[in-house]
């Protein structure tokens, strides 16, 4: 990156994601813990973490490749837990369309829950910043670095950090903060509230598929509401 303003904006982006690293540190140690501790080995943990980069994914399929569920049910619960970056790649698509195929693969590659959170932060306040795909490569390559880092740490460390010291919980709370002004239209308050009161009804469903359930709910309650808001077209 040559030019000193996309270097500028890309350490911007760098800068403006380091508030969610003790967040994102935390939730990549708990799953490096959690994938070895749950039977896999280093080597294909490690494996695991730089192929899927999907911490959420990695979690919820853990428990049912342990009990051997059948490979639908964990490639459907994976696929349903990461839909979100279905939406987040489409929201991108105008920003970087003009890439060639092979930066577009990096990036949506690179593409997270913070980073996409931080980028649309910076379009809200500044529509027509020039140099977005710096800044978010910035951002999201600091989340890739943070995340590998941490979840690294947890495979190789996992038999040295116990679980009472409730990591997950802690990256959970740092995390809500910085995710929370995704809340603010109706749309999606609707689809949070709903998702949050079927994965808690369905907590003790079978193969996890109460979690399922919540995503496919709140994105379906989301998406009617926000369907039922929009102007009808006159006749």
């Amino acid at each position: 990156m040559p030019d000193p303003i996309q270097r500028e904006a890309y350490w911007r982006g760098v800068r403006e994601l380091l508030p969610a690293a003790p967040g994102v540190f935390a939730w990549g140690l708990v799953t490096g813990v959690a994938m070895v501790k749950s039977g896999l080995s280093i080597e294909y943990a490690l494996i695991m973490t730089f192929l899927a980069y999907a911490g959420s994914a990695q979690l919820a399929a853990l428990p049912l490749l342990i009990t051997v569920a059948p490979l639908w049910v964990v490639a459907l619960t994976a696929i349903a837990v990461n839909l979100r970056f279905v939406v987040y790649s489409a929201a991108m698509l105008p920003h970087l369309r003009h890439l060639p195929p092979s930066a577009r693969v990096g990036l949506g590659y690179l593409i997270g829950d913070i980073g996409f959170a931080k980028f649309s932060a910076l379009l809200e306040r500044e529509p027509n910043y020039p140099h977005r795909v710096a800044y978010f490569a910035g951002g999201a390559s600091c989340n890739w670095v943070l995340w590998q880092a941490s979840s690294v740490i947890g495979i190789l460390a996992a038999t040295t950090i116990p679980v009472e010291w409730g990591l997950a919980l802690a990256g959970t709370l740092v995390l809500i903060p910085l995710l929370v002004p995704f809340c603010r239209d109706r749309p999606a308050l609707v689809g949070v509230l709903v998702a949050s009161v079927i994965a808690v009804v369905g907590h003790d469903w079978p193969l996890r598929l109460g979690l399922v359930a919540g995503i496919v709910g709140g994105m379906l309650a989301a998406l009617s509401l926000e369907r039922l808001m929009l102007p009808k077209k006159s006749t």
